[in-house]
């Protein structure tokens, strides 16, 4: 580890929690260099809804390289995004009877963000967005300032201009009418806040703890936006792309938002891209007037055009919805059970478990140390880090699955007897 302690900057981070050196990977499993193998329940962040080197993507990836296809083409015209464009439409919007622009941004989740609220803020000419208690939208300025985290927003100073943080129903937050309150808010000229250009939301909080919006109050929140003219943004880089089981979060709700930001698993591979979609009577940007310089990423056009493929030619949702049946059995039944406090929340392949009344706020520290001893790979989230947070690839063998599962469990188990 030497070279990393050497040369590396402080901020790196999982490395800390999962000390091997990594050397290779397949579907949902990773090896260290000295041999150790880890079931993966942390799939890249999300950015591995399909699994680490999936046979039928990489071999589309290979094929492209082979025949020296374009790399890097910024935003011009290539067959390599012809055919993610097609295919994009082909799958996801026709067969969902959606109707959007679709904006190239960049490498990562966050630059599409930034689109997103540039872009709401040059439509309703107001600076104003409402953001939630809870939220998690990236780590630049535009992100940061409506992401809930404290801690993460300290380095940077200034973040919270023009945004309003209102209350996600979850905790002490679902005992009052959260959109009730919002409606207050906007209707009362003496609330101190302004009408804002946009609001934007995820539908299941990941960093926020795994907390999932009621069907009830994501269409009343629409219509919320409907009323008082506000564009409503979903943030889906990280329970998109199948992860709930529909391959948009929100289409459980049956309601259609105003913009929508994707990334990590878009391109099937794990290869940096992010979107936007945007109804077209919204997309009045000038030409050049938001560019990136890898907003033109080949390989992604690539990859997640076979993983469209894939995702067609294999039942996908289906199959997430069996894994998502074991895992709620699973979890409630195995790990529930073992102390009162436990409380257990998700959809689709996306779970956690919420140590936070355990009286020890290093518990879920020191359980998912034990997973990684045990050969399991997990992260925390939530509060204080107090939400193990179980996140699979989509494509995760049922064996490997259970196998992860009641690592987790001897984990509380060996952490509990000390």
């Amino acid at each position: 580890m030497n070279i990393f302690e050497q040369c590396e900057s402080k901020v790196r981070s999982y490395c800390r929690n999962f000390p091997a050196v990594l050397h290779r990977a397949k579907g949902s499993i990773i090896y260290s260099e000295s041999g150790e193998e880890y079931i993966d329940f942390f799939a890249g962040a999300g950015a591995l809804n399909y699994g680490h080197n999936h046979d039928y993507i990489k071999q589309k990836v290979m094929s492209y390289l082979d025949a020296d296809g374009i790399a890097h083409g910024l935003d011009m015209y290539t067959s390599a995004k012809e055919k993610f464009l097609v295919k994009f439409n082909e799958i996801i919007l026709n067969t969902k009877q959606l109707d959007y622009r679709i904006q190239f941004c960049g490498p990562t989740g966050t630059n599409a963000v930034e689109a997103a609220l540039k872009l709401a803020r040059k439509i309703k000419k107001r600076p104003g967005i409402f953001s939630f208690m809870g939220a998690y939208h990236g780590m630049t300025l535009g992100s940061l300032s409506i992401t809930g985290n404290t801690a993460i927003r300290s380095g940077a100073i200034g973040t919270s201009n023009s945004v309003t943080f209102m209350p996600y129903p979850y905790g002490f937050m679902e005992s009052f009418d959260t959109i009730e309150f919002m409606e207050s808010v906007l209707n009362d000229v003496n609330s101190g806040i302004e009408k804002p250009a946009a609001i934007i939301f995820e539908t299941v909080q990941a960093e926020g703890g795994i907390i999932v919006a009621p069907i009830e109050w994501i269409q009343r929140l629409r219509k919320l936006c409907d009323k008082h003219e506000i564009l409503l943004i979903c943030d889906d880089i990280q329970v998109g792309c199948g992860r709930t089981g529909s391959f948009f979060s929100f289409e459980r709700a049956d309601i259609v938002p105003d913009m929508i930001v994707l990334s990590k698993s878009i391109s099937g591979y794990g290869f940096p891209m992010s979107l936007l979609l945007i109804k077209p009577e919204l997309d009045i940007w000038e030409p050049g007037e938001h560019t990136g310089t890898f907003r033109g990423n080949q390989l992604a056009f690539v990859g997640g055009t076979a993983a469209l493929e894939y995702r067609e030619s294999s039942n996908l949702e289906q199959d997430v919805k069996v894994k998502e049946s074991f895992l709620k059995h699973f979890l409630i039944e195995n790990i529930a059970p073992i102390n009162e406090n436990i409380k257990i929340r998700g959809i689709g392949m996306i779970w956690g478990i919420d140590v936070a009344n355990f009286g020890n706020s290093s518990f879920a520290k020191e359980l998912t140390s034990r997973c990684f001893e045990l050969g399991l790979i997990i992260e925390t989230v939530g509060r204080n880090d107090t939400v193990i947070k179980i996140l699979p690839p989509l494509t995760i063998e049922m064996a490997t699955l259970q196998k992860g599962c009641l690592i987790i469990k001897q984990a509380f188990e060996d952490c509990l007897s000390k």
